[in-house]
């Protein structure tokens, strides 16, 4: 605390200003006392004392405990002292902790009691001085305390509104971040479907060459046609990504839901994968439309891996569920041969958990019985 509250080394234009306005201030005291009861033979020490005086407020910045002290035992000698000692005892108050601020201001009353006794101010009885002189000294004890704690309030209000300023740079980071994370696992989960499809597209025209003309048109129109699709859908993920709560696509395409299903499976069917579908869903018009979402992307992931990583093995997808319980989501199938149909990220699977969990599922997925299993628990509130 002490150290927090001792204030920058003033600069020398500021020391010659404070010198000057305290000497002149000595100089009206020592004008005032002359011209009262005191004989002109005080004069010559009353001015050595006030010019050692103000020497001494140069040394407050550096040692204002010491000199503070100095000038409490030079006022007990002169009132040419008294406007540097109260400079000293203020600093003092302003810049360290109360218990010494405090032992300084009684030090500078009993060096002032001192002078007041054996020079006493004519017209000024001794009591009335003593109060008047603790009454001084309590004043610059306070005024000094108060300083120092609005020092340390503006001090603590500015590191505050730093702190805040970096939180929120710091907020800002991570909401960055986190769209960033949003949009990629979106684009996964659009587009690797998609561009699977279209990689399983044209491998039939690279592996079967001999097709007739009306085959190989067929296969390139469907190909356009996904490209331009795959193109849409990359913009209406960057364009909903902007609000997760939207429930319509740009274009009037309202997002997945779980009644889509029977068309993503349709669709993996006709770019040639061999699907076992099993549904066994009750009500499923009550399921939340987030929970149907997700449960679309699941299949969505599972369908896209097992397209890429095991062509032309055959897949079997079982959804189960009922209100009040939980949509259950299997998908097996085989192993493959090792060479994937096309390269992969790695990270799907990671984003489609983190969507699960944050759904209040849970996803499990690994290599069971010779072949592939991905399975998904989504809570279905009643």
């Amino acid at each position: 605390m002490e150290e927090s509250c001792v204030v920058a080394r003033p600069s020398r234009r500021a020391n010659i200003i404070a010198v000057s306005a305290i000497g002149l201030l000595t100089a009206t005291t020592l004008v005032g006392r002359q011209s009262s009861s005191e004989s002109t033979g005080w004069l010559i020490f009353d001015i050595v004392v006030g010019v050692v005086a103000c020497g001494s407020i140069l040394f407050l910045g550096r040692r204002p405990i010491q000199a503070s002290l100095a000038l409490a035992a030079l006022a007990m000698l002169s009132p040419a002292a008294t406007p540097s000692s109260t400079v000293g005892t203020l600093t003092v108050a302003q810049r360290r902790p109360l218990r010494i601020a405090a032992l300084i201001a009684l030090a500078g009353t009993l060096g002032h009691l001192v002078q007041g006794i054996w020079r006493p101010i004519h017209g000024l009885n001794l009591g009335w001085y003593l109060v008047l002189d603790i009454a001084v000294h309590a004043a610059l004890l306070g005024w000094g305390q108060w300083t120092q704690a609005r020092r340390a309030l503006l001090h603590s209000l500015r590191e505050r509104a730093l702190r805040a300023e970096n939180e929120q740079g710091r907020r800002v980071a991570e909401a960055r971040t986190l769209e960033r994370t949003k949009m990629a696992r979106e684009m996964h989960d659009v587009l690797a479907h998609r561009l699977s499809l279209l990689a399983t597209y044209a491998g039939a025209l690279e592996y079967r060459p001999d097709s007739s003309p009306e085959k190989l048109a067929q296969a390139a129109g469907v190909i356009r046609a996904g490209v331009h699709q795959a193109l849409d859908e990359l913009r209406e993920v960057i364009s909903v990504l902007r609000d997760s709560e939207i429930e319509e696509l740009p274009g009037g395409r309202p997002q997945p839901t779980f009644g889509d299903l029977t068309w993503l499976v349709d669709e993996s069917r006709d770019a040639g994968t061999e699907i076992r579908y099993d549904e066994a869903v009750t009500a499923p018009e009550s399921l939340p439309p987030a929970t149907g979402r997700t449960a679309y992307r699941v299949v969505q992931e599972g369908l896209t891996n097992a397209r890429k990583h095991a062509a032309g093995r055959p897949v079997t997808l079982v959804v189960k569920g009922q209100p009040g319980g939980t949509l259950q989501i299997e998908l097996t199938n085989p192993r493959g041969n090792g060479v994937p149909l096309t390269p992969g990220s790695g990270t799907g699977l990671v984003g489609l958990t983190e969507r699960v969990q944050l759904a209040g599922g849970t996803l499990d997925h690994g290599e069971a019985d010779g072949g592939f299993r991905l399975h998904a628990s989504l809570p279905w509130p009643a």
